[in-house]
C-alpha cells in the first residue's frame, strides 16, 4: 500500500523564509501549505489538519504562542506536532514554548538538515 504524503503547514510571516522552507520540504517529498500570519495559520491548521506545523513566534495578527495555545485546545488538531521556528533565542521563550505545547524549539537561522531531522523524528515518512 502506498504511503500518504505527509502535509506540513508553515506559519511564517517572512515570505522569503516561507518560500525557502516550502521548496526544500517539497523537494524532500512533503506536501506544504503556508500562512503569513497567526490568524490565517490557525484557520488553515483547523481546515487542513496537517501532519506537522512549523510555527514562527513573531507573527502579525496572533502570535505564535497564541496559535500554539489555540491548537492545543482544539480536540481535532491538539495532537499535531508543532516545531517552533523562531529568531527568539532566550531561555524564557524556549520554556514558554515547551509549556504551551511545542514539541520542538529551533532558532533561526537553522541548518535545514537539523529541521528535517526533527520533522522525521516527529512524524517519520
Amino acid at each position: 500500500m502506498e504511503q500518504k504524503t505527509k502535509n506540513i503547514l508553515i506559519i511564517e510571516d517572512e515570505e522569503a523564509i516561507r518560500d525557502i522552507l516550502r521548496t526544500k520540504l517539497q523537494t524532500n517529498g512533503f506536501d506544504c501549505c503556508t500562512a503569513g500570519d497567526g490568524l490565517e495559520g490557525l484557520a488553515l491548521s483547523k481546515k487542513k489538519k496537517p501532519d506537522l506545523i512549523i510555527l514562527d513566534l513573531g507573527l502579525p495578527g496572533l502570535s505564535g504562542f497564541e496559535v500554539c495555545k489555540e491548537i492545543r485546545k482544539d480536540k481535532t488538531i491538539c495532537s499535531t506536532p508543532i516545531i517552533m521556528f523562531t529568531a527568539k533565542d532566550s531561555d524564557v521563550d524556549r520554556v514558554i514554548g515547551k509549556v504551551i505545547g511545542a514539541n520542538c524549539y529551533l532558532t533561526k537561522p537553522c541548518n535545514f538538515s537539523t529541521l528535517l531531522k526533527e520533522i522525521m523524528r516527529l512524524i517519520g515518512n
